[in-house]
């Protein structure tokens, strides 16, 4: 495809305090294949260089913007900040995370799939995880999958695809119809979207490893969701509010069912951790805005069964 046939695509980084690895990440946007991109780099309030070096870049190539928040934003609002600055000739949208990078093909790669399929809202790919590729389970040559029929394997448990946010390329188009396409209630609001986006289209996938996710730099909101446990809350988010729409009745009520008794047996075996106050005040809330208020009986019960469980181990050593 010619550069002046190709269809404009917005590359968004929100960063805050990526100095360390901001150069690497818009380097891989630089050296990409396709050339018919818009790169803006959302600083949020950064305390670093991450201004500089993006100011830096932008000052060399005129696809590159920056836009320095007024204020600083959390995490998932200042993703949909970003989403609001895309040009509004741009087909599709790319984030790409401050510490990720892409590899040289990606982005054309990822267009050829969405423009041969039109029905395709998201394109995902394998990933380079740190030192592993995943985001697989997919047959070859599985290049458009309904996304009815992707969601309901994902809640079904019998793989993973989404991703990260450096994974996706998504149609510019259905993140217009949204005010907010990341729910800012849920710190993984990008796997959530991924569910909201194929409603009402379908999932298309390139077999190559085109991203590289950063495992190595703890950001606040990583460290933040290893402290809490934030993971859990995320998919039960997910799986009330969209499993009635991917599932039947009879499986999604099984499926809700065991994923409640998943997390009264991690929250047993946290009892005995001493989280704190702002551990149990943050799972409180989080289960009752869904309508599972904490159950306390049932919180005692796990936790001794944790307990019975543990010193049996002990006993088998």
């Amino acid at each position: 495809m010619r550069p002046d046939d190709q269809p404009l695509v917005a590359v968004l980084t929100p960063v805050y305090n990526g100095e360390k690895y901001l150069a690497e990440c818009i380097e891989s946007v630089l050296t990409q294949t396709y050339s018919h991109w818009e790169y803006i780099i959302v600083n949020n309030c950064s305390t670093d260089g991450t201004l500089g070096i993006a100011q830096r870049y932008a000052s060399q190539d005129n696809r590159i913007r920056v836009h320095n928040n007024d204020q600083f934003l959390t995490v998932i609002q200042n993703h949909n900040h970003a989403f609001r600055l895309m040009s509004a000739e741009s087909r599709y949208c790319k984030v790409l995370q401050a510490d990720d990078w892409l590899f040289r093909d990606c982005l054309e790669k990822m267009v050829e799939v969405a423009e041969q399929n039109p029905t395709v809202g998201l394109v995902g790919s394998y990933r380079l995880d740190d030192k592993w590729v995943n985001c697989d389970g997919l047959s070859y040559p599985s290049t458009v999958v309904p996304g009815r029929g992707i969601c309901r394997a994902t809640l079904n448990g019998g793989f993973y695809v989404f991703g990260s946010p450096t994974t996706h390329l998504i149609r510019a188009d259905l993140i217009r119809k949204h005010e907010a396409i990341y729910n800012e209630n849920n710190l993984h609001a990008d796997k959530e979207a991924c569910f909201e986006l194929l409603k009402e289209s379908d999932f298309g996938f390139v077999h190559q490893v085109l991203s590289f996710t950063r495992r190595e730099n703890e950001s606040m909101s990583k460290t933040f969701a290893l402290k809490y446990n934030t993971y859990l809350l995320g998919d039960l988010i997910i799986l009330k509010k969209y499993g009635p729409i991917y599932l039947e009745d009879d499986e999604y009520r099984e499926i809700l069912g065991k994923s409640v008794k998943a997390y009264y047996r991690y929250l047993g075996k946290t009892v005995f951790l001493r989280k704190g106050k702002d551990f149990w005040r943050y799972h409180s809330a989080g289960l009752a805005e869904l309508g599972f208020h904490l159950n306390y009986g049932r919180l005692v019960r796990a936790s001794s069964l944790a307990l019975i469980n543990h010193l049996l181990e002990t006993l088998k050593r």
